[in-house]
């Protein structure tokens, strides 16, 4: 497991959407697609098919899909949640 990715383990993430971070203490809430890709990251999915995957279960076809997966991805790094240096957990 990478550093990164113990840090997401750590998260804890409720049905509804709301995130409390043990390491930190903060707590914040996300939309439902957020909340999916945290639960994948925290399964050490990659970018590339978190991306996918969120096309087909919200039925998609969006090509902006990669990039709003990555910025979010930067959201959660900037938060201190997964590694800084580019790798995905």
């Amino acid at each position: 497991m990478t550093h990164g990715a113990w840090r997401l383990a750590d998260l804890a993430i409720s049905d509804s959407g709301f995130v409390f971070n043990p390491r930190t203490g903060d707590v914040f809430t996300v939309n439902e697609t957020g909340r999916v890709i945290l639960l994948m990251l925290k399964d050490g999915i990659g970018s590339g098919t978190i991306a996918e995957s969120l096309r087909s279960r919200f039925e998609v076809f969006d090509e902006d899909v990669s990039r709003d997966v990555d910025e979010f991805l930067s959201v959660v790094r900037e938060h201190g949640m997964c590694a800084e240096n580019g790798e995905e957990p």
